[in-house]
């Protein structure tokens, strides 16, 4: 996997309109917040937010449960999450995303 395919699978997801048909779940959106975080940023390096943060507190999760990721280990799991939906869509937008993301090695 290459930086470059990570980033163009970033570039896709950042993308996406919110009311298209590929539409990752909240969980899918948790997964590529923390594999990005860890290939951009490395281990979690921030305090855990307060109580009341609900959203902050499960991003900071997610992060912290990949702590140690590499950062090559981090672009493939996040670029292999991306084929994967784009996979189960199917259809001629979802193709196009994956040959530019295959183009992009």
């Amino acid at each position: 996997m290459s930086e470059a395919q990570f980033k163009k699978a970033v570039e896709i997801i950042q993308s996406l309109p919110k009311d298209g048909k590929i539409k990752p779940t909240q969980e899918d959106q948790l997964h590529f917040y923390k594999y990005y975080k860890q290939a951009t940023i490395g281990d979690v390096n921030v305090p855990r937010p307060g109580l009341l943060d609900f959203t902050g507190k499960a991003k900071w999760d997610a992060w912290d449960s990949v702590k140690g990721t590499s950062k090559e280990d981090s672009w493939k799991k996040y670029v292999d999450k991306l084929t994967e939906i784009l996979n189960n869509v199917n259809d001629d937008e979802s193709k196009k995303y994956i040959a530019e993301i295959e183009a992009a090695a």
